[in-house]
């Protein structure tokens, strides 16, 4: 049997965020092989005028935004009273206990602004015990942040 044919290319899961009851993000497993091709896609190399040599240069933006399509499926309960936990927000309009809808460009906009939520993600999207059972998981409350991520 060969180890290549047990591979499985994604798979997704339910995680429940800490500390706010309900909301759940559907997640998946980033791998390695798709992490270093996402890389690359947001990686330009630029000419340096000092040392005369060209050198590569990640687009955050890009990177965020494509970290976040590869990784972030939804999610649900995401209450508005919850986003004042995650960013600077003024919900004073808003009914607090309303949920905030999934799409990819919300997506982008809690990643790329919540300093909590974007360590969350990196550390659960590259944890496999996240992704071995079809039970929601609870993820631990103190992430840690992965380096080179967004």
């Amino acid at each position: 049997m060969e180890l290549k044919s047990l591979l499985v290319d994604s798979k997704t899961t339910w995680v429940e965020f800490p500390g706010l009851d309900g909301f759940e993000v559907e997640l998946a497993n980033l791998s390695r092989k798709e992490l270093v091709n996402l890389r690359k896609r947001c990686t330009q190399n630029k000419f340096n005028r000092k040392t005369r040599q060209f050198e590569e240069s990640l687009d955050d933006d890009k990177f965020v935004i494509e970290f976040t399509n590869a990784t972030v499926k939804g999610w649900k309960g995401l209450k508005m009273k919850y986003l004042e936990d995650l960013i600077l927000v003024d919900i004073s309009k808003q009914d607090p206990e309303t949920e905030m809808e999934y799409t990819e460009e919300n997506a982008h906009v809690l990643v790329e602004n919540s300093t909590e939520f974007d360590n969350w993600l990196n550390e659960v999207v590259f944890d496999l015990e996240n992704f071995r059972s079809e039970e929601p998981k609870q993820s631990p409350k103190a992430p840690r942040s992965v380096p080179g991520q967004s």
